[in-house]
């Protein structure tokens, strides 16, 4: 099944579960972007969230990491729309996730994309759907492509592409809509190391030049890492906040970055919170 081009996502994924009332739209923490408050999510009777809270702030970058199975995914499918809520609140600058526009990048670009329609095309869809006239979907397209320093033709379709290229466009279409938030589900977890790096490079590239508050599920703690202005690390079900971690690198980073002393020692301090977490909630 091919994946769906999230801009704004429908009304009926909205709601808590169990047709409760939509929040209250006056309530949000000033400064920042994203504010969570009380969520709850069960599955099957287990609590996979109970009462969560945290603030996201705008134009940076966040990743989320954790143990298998602990609920990264679940919680930006939350955020984002996706997937429904038991209870708490939601809020992106006050506003609904209906009134937000957001870009999704999902974890395999084979099935993110439209096999039948070229690259150039698949980047288009979602701006079409927008209503955005023919010269501005271009100039922009233009615009992500420079960006991007392509080195390949947009007009070839999927199947005669590389995972990195394939990617590289699922992410252009995600940032073509001007996103106030990107979610990012494990990007790179089906590419080669070799593509890996030269994709955290591009995104980082892009991320840094248009300021996007930005969620990445990351299962690999480097990467989150040096990807990230904060690193979310989580303790196993029911999810909670083990650490909340400031990275105070600057800004490129590039591969000098990964032996520099700031980064071993931080790398090792959320290396230490996560094990630490594990330890204490294992049965």
């Amino acid at each position: 099944m091919t994946a769906p081009v999230m801009t704004a996502v429908e009304p009926t994924t909205r709601e808590p579960a169990g047709g409760a009332p939509m929040p209250d739209l006056t309530w949000f923490t000033p400064g920042a972007h994203i504010t969570i408050r009380g969520l709850t999510k069960t599955f099957r009777g287990n609590p996979v969230y109970t009462g969560f809270d945290i603030d996201f702030p705008r134009g940076g970058i966040v990743s989320i990491f954790g143990p298998n199975g602990c609920g990264k995914s679940t919680l930006i499918n939350m955020i984002s729309g996706i997937l429904p809520y038991d209870a708490g609140q939601i809020l992106f600058d006050g506003k609904t996730i209906a009134e937000t526009r957001i870009g999704y990048v999902f974890q395999n670009y084979r099935e993110a994309l439209f096999p039948w329609q070229r690259a150039i095309d698949n980047i288009h869809y979602p701006l079409k759907m927008m209503g955005v006239p023919k010269t501005e979907r271009e100039r922009r397209i233009e615009k992500l492509a420079a960006q991007f320093d392509l080195k390949f033709d947009l007009n070839r379709y999927p199947y005669e592409m590389s995972g990195g290229q394939q990617q590289t466009v699922s992410i252009m279409r995600a940032l073509v809509v001007d996103p106030e938030v990107l979610f990012l589900d494990e990007p790179f977890s089906a590419l080669d190391y070799e593509m890996t790096l030269t994709m955290r490079d591009l995104l980082q590239k892009v991320l840094t030049e248009t300021r996007t508050t930005t969620l990445l599920v990351s299962h690999d703690l480097e990467e989150a890492v040096w990807l990230s202005d904060k690193v979310l690390l989580l303790t196993r079900r029911p999810s909670r906040i083990a650490e909340y971690m400031d990275i105070d690198l600057p800004r490129p980073r590039n591969s000098e970055t990964i032996s520099d002393p700031r980064f071993v020692a931080l790398k090792a301090h959320a290396l230490e919170v996560f094990q630490t977490a594990v330890r204490s909630s294992a049965p």
